[in-house]
């Protein structure tokens, strides 16, 4: 009798063990299911144009379609600032230090790169060259690499740009030193990287900030000048600024800072010539939001992508809140 009491007793037990857990994991599956259902999504605009800029400071390239990756945006062979140009000693140029360089496009063709710019003629060069050397670099503060694209690119820029400086171009492969975003401003994630953005793998804007801007200069002004990766319309200026989270497709995207802007936006997309002035002091007289930033004002939001996928011009834009 005793054993059949011991036995009952550990049986129960089992049981009442075995009830337990099948309710916490039945619990845990509504609770996983409730959660998931609070997941809401508010259109907020539509994707206006995604523009490409594999050249760091380059001619935008605009596309249809973009697979949206983890380093930014990408098309065809084409990924988002993966190519810079370079002094000799590995400092890199930008349209700050040579306006001109905006002028300069760089397209993709049956696996040629290709360079255009004004009063020069069109160079084509294979986009791979595995043999050539890497490149230690430097973009801002931060220390990177990339594989040199031959000494035809280098003469080409050198005799665009003039002087006596010599000037090389760089392209940035899987394996090299990848910059993180966290290491200048830890409010981005630690695992994220990029290749030679300012900061972030995307920025956004939209159609009526750069009106807004534009009412104020009482001249229209083109949102290329401020180098945005997707530009959305279909909303008030600057909602840009509100839209922590945010869905286009599938791909999901959390807003990191506000793109504090500097000398760079003075200079004219379709002329090269740099002002030092406009539009940058308008701006500063209504958009210093960000104290952190001190005396650059805010146009446009940089944006981590946290699920990746293909999105396209027309798409909605979603707010994500929970």
């Amino acid at each position: 009798m005793e054993f059949m009491a011991n036995l009952f007793a550990q049986n129960r037990k089992a049981a009442l063990c075995f009830a337990g857990a099948s309710v916490a994991l039945l619990g845990f599956g509504l609770g996983y299911r409730y959660l998931r259902k609070q997941k809401k999504l508010t259109r907020v605009g539509v994707v206006s144009q995604l523009l490409l800029h594999p050249l760091k400071s380059g001619k935008a390239v605009a596309v249809e379609a973009a697979e949206c990756l983890r380093m930014g945006l990408k098309c065809g062979e084409l990924q988002d600032r993966h190519w810079l140009v370079i002094t000799e000693d590995g400092h890199m140029v930008t349209g700050r230090q040579q306006p001109r360089l905006v002028l300069v496009s760089m397209t993709c063709e049956g696996g040629q790169l290709c360079f255009n710019g004004p009063d020069m003629e069109e160079l084509r060069v294979p986009l791979y060259q595995p043999s050539k050397p890497i490149y230690k670099c430097r973009v801002f503060s931060s220390d990177t690499e990339g594989r040199d694209c031959g000494d035809e690119v280098s003469d080409w820029l050198t005799r665009y740009f003039g002087g006596d400086q010599t000037y090389r171009l760089v392209h940035f492969e899987p394996h090299l030193k990848a910059r993180r975003p966290a290491d200048k401003d830890p409010v981005f994630p630690k695992d994220d990287k990029v290749a030679y953005p300012d900061a972030a793998p995307i920025m956004l804007m939209s159609e009526a900030s750069v009106k807004d801007l534009g009412s104020k200069l009482d001249r229209d002004i083109s949102v290329r000048r401020f180098r945005p990766s997707i530009v959305v319309s279909d909303c008030e200026a600057f909602k840009e600024d509100t839209w922590d989270n945010i869905q286009i497709g599938r791909v999901e995207m959390k807003r990191v800072m506000g793109c504090g802007r500097c000398i760079f936006t003075t200079v004219d997309p379709e002329t090269g010539v740099i002002s030092r002035k406009e539009p940058l002091d308008t701006l500063r007289t209504y958009r210093l939001t960000d104290p952190a930033q001190k005396t650059a004002p805010i146009l446009g939001q940089y944006y981590t992508v946290k699920k990746t996928g293909i999105f396209h011009v027309g798409d909605p834009v979603y707010r994500i809140s929970y």
